[in-house]
């Protein structure tokens, strides 16, 4: 291949990447929506894991948990005062209890990193692990979250 097809191949994928963190910054709640999505997706996936509806697989597995973390990665830029308003379901304690939220974010991203390798190690490790990153979406949900 041709130095100028790698090189346009990389320029792509450059603008690619830098168009994706302008549309997260021009419209947060989209992105954060789409984020909670995805959270939903391989939540469902991995509850049915534990619940034995499904074998235990540890690229699902390994997916769910790093897209939780990419989430957690990205979270705290997602929430600037300008999206307050609109289609939401972030509750004012995101903005008025800051420090709180920040703190909810940190403790998600910790505990998604500290039981990935006993999610990864089989049924009865994912069990363990999705009980400790569970409640930390339950929790967050109940404080900085309207309910549908």
């Amino acid at each position: 291949m041709k130095l100028s097809t790698w090189f346009a191949a990389g320029l792509v994928a450059t603008v690619a990447m830098a168009a994706t963190a302008v549309v997260a910054q021009q419209d947060p709640i989209a992105t954060r929506k789409e984020l909670m999505k995805a959270n939903g997706r391989n939540a469902g996936v991995i509850v049915k894991m534990v619940k034995g509806e499904e074998a235990f697989d540890a690229n699902k597995v390994k997916t769910a948990f790093d897209q939780w973390d990419e989430t957690a990665t990205k979270f705290p830029s997602l929430f600037p005062d300008s999206s307050k308003d609109g289609d939401t379901r972030a509750l004012p304690a995101v903005w008025s209890e800051r420090a709180k939220f920040d703190a909810a974010i940190a403790k998600f991203k910790k505990d998604v990193d500290d039981n990935r390798a006993q999610a990864m190690s089989g049924a009865d490790g994912l069990k363990v692990a999705l009980a400790a990153v569970g409640k930390n979406c339950s929790d967050c949900h109940e404080t900085f979250r309207k309910a549908q």
